[in-house]
């Protein structure tokens, strides 16, 4: 599904990322694991196409993305990509039904099928009951996964986390990680994980391992 050819991205004098070539197919579970400036964010971002690479191609089902221009790639991230980060990055004045919904009204979905389809990603959350609250009004695990539920509005190729259980406790880090692959079993998606956490790695199909911008393992 996503096919990652040489890629390498620099900053400056500072070369991230020095030749990375992947494959992820569909429906897998991927973590990227390795010491702080090991060049994972950068990877995840590169792929989630939030930024160009210095070199390399980045082909998502046959189609290359590295090279298409802002418009199309904002209306293609949109379309079929996914974003969980840490911290959960909901807008604070809107309730979780409303979060969830913007992804698919930046898409020009019909506003009322896309609340339906975000109260039944509530109901797969078991926050159904949490539709009218406000991200300050709910925990971070539930946030968290109000979160996956608006990463997940658009029916995206993949969904791309940077460190999601990065800031929950033992408890809601464990119901989130299950989540995941519950998802994966349900719809089918496909998942590519950045994180320190060596627990959640052991669980994922795969783990990438890096060290000093490239694949060690």
């Amino acid at each position: 599904m996503i096919r990652i050819e040489n890629l390498t991205k620099s900053f400056g004098d500072l070369q991230v990322l020095k030749g990375v070539s992947l494959e992820i197919k569909k429906g897998e579970v991927i973590s990227i694991v390795g010491p702080s400036g090991a060049g994972k964010t950068t990877l995840l971002q590169l792929i989630g196409t939030l930024d160009k690479p210095t070199g390399g191609k980045i082909y998502f089902n046959g189609e290359e993305v590295s090279q298409m221009n802002s418009k199309r790639l904002a209306t293609f991230r949109n379309r079929h990509i996914g974003f969980v980060f840490q911290f959960h990055q909901l807008l604070p004045e809107f309730t979780a039904l409303e979060n969830i919904i913007i992804p698919a009204l930046i898409a020009g979905r019909d506003r009322k099928e896309a609340e339906k389809e975000a109260y039944e990603l509530l109901k797969i959350m078991k926050l159904e009951e949490r539709a009218s609250h406000k991200p300050s009004e709910m925990s971070g695990g539930e946030n968290q996964r109000i979160a996956v539920a608006r990463a997940l509005i658009n029916h995206p190729d993949v969904i791309l986390a940077d460190e999601p259980s990065g800031s929950l406790d033992s408890r809601n880090k464990e119901e989130l990680h299950k989540l995941f692959f519950d998802l994966r079993d349900k719809f089918g998606q496909t998942f590519i994980i950045v994180t320190h956490d060596e627990t959640l790695a052991t669980l994922t199909d795969r783990t990438i391992r890096m060290v000093d911008g490239v694949v060690a393992e």
